[in-house]
């Protein structure tokens, strides 16, 4: 890879590729639509001169475009508010498309687990039943057929799949984010869904470099991507692994539909989780052999190293302002 664009690059997915990009030496564009947050993200990774940001609006082709010029592959890591998913996600993906098609580039999206649905086998690969009973499974879908569709003749599209994900850089689009952004604060906290089923989980810095290697791969492309976890942990040991980084043991309350469907009528992010408890209760664990012959060992860093890891950033950015 020559050179790539990432374009939400401020955003939990899009900060940890921006990053694994710089570390390999490959001159990258971070997009996104806040000069100050750009900013702040080339300053955390030391201002280093193969980086430079753009600030535009991923909803306009144009943007896009003109900032994308003479790079080789986009990374499609914007994402709409889960409550606008419905209304938002497919127009915000035809924006990129559109702008990779004008400049022939390769574009890597990056998206989740929800077109699967409920999963048919222990392990879900890339060839399981996309049979979505959800509206925002179904909306992924759409997504991806629009992804994959024939009037993007210009370009060639990878999809990545990630399972639910934590790391310094996630935020509330993770069920986790917010958690333990609580717990590394001494805060009373909320875990959303069952905490006693083990479910999948991946480290975004691991996803990030699996992701990145990936899309060196001329092959991958044309393709669907399971990026697996390391492994599936309940959450009563994610709180565990947590408070014991952060030294603090404040109560952590479980939310299901009832606690969801209560504080939604004043977040409304929060009931439309409502529909998705599912994956709480019936996990998709994904399979990562596709991805293991084509890039090699997968990155597996252990839930205790990456919980402490994750918690004493989020300390350290708090000490920091």
């Amino acid at each position: 890879m020559k050179s790539a664009i990432v374009v939400g690059a401020t955003g939990g997915t899009g900060s940890v590729i921006t990053e694994e990009l710089v570390k390999r030496g490959i001159p990258t564009i971070a997009f996104g639509r806040s000069r100050q947050k750009l900013e702040k993200l080339t300053a955390r990774l030391g201002n280093p001169s193969h980086l430079s940001i753009a600030v535009g609006d991923a909803f306009r082709p144009d943007d896009i475009a003109a900032a994308a010029k003479d790079t080789e592959v986009l990374f499609h890591a914007a994402n709409v508010l889960y409550h606008e998913m419905e209304s938002k996600l497919i127009p915000l993906g035809e924006s990129v498309m559109e702008a990779a098609s004008r400049l022939r580039m390769k574009v890597v999206a990056i998206d989740g687990i929800y077109p699967y649905g409920r999963a048919q086998t222990e392990r879900v690969s890339e060839n399981h039943p996309k049979q979505p009973h959800t509206r925002k499974g179904k909306t992924r879908l759409a997504f991806e057929q629009m992804l994959f569709a024939d009037r993007w003749n210009q370009t060639k599209v990878s999809i990545v799949r990630l399972p639910d994900y934590y790391g310094p850089t996630a935020n509330d689009a993770s069920y986790l984010g917010s958690t333990l952004e609580a717990i590394a604060a001494g805060k009373i906290a909320f875990f959303v869904g069952n905490m006693r089923v083990p479910r999948e989980y991946i480290y975004l810095p691991d996803a990030a470099k699996m992701i990145v290697s990936l899309a060196d791969h001329e092959e991958a492309y044309g393709q669907n991507w399971n990026i697996p976890g390391a492994g599936l942990i309940s959450g009563k040991d994610i709180v565990r692994l947590a408070q014991r980084a952060s030294g603090s043991s404040k109560p952590i309350i479980s939310l299901g539909r009832i606690g969801l469907s209560l504080i939604g009528m004043g977040v409304p992010v929060m009931k439309e989780i409502v529909e998705m408890l599912y994956l709480t209760k019936e996990p998709v664990v994904l399979s990562g052999e596709k991805l293991k012959r084509q890039i090699g060992e997968l990155q597996a860093t252990p839930f205790e190293e990456g919980m402490r890891i994750t918690i004493q950033e989020l300390q350290r950015r708090t000490l920091n302002g």
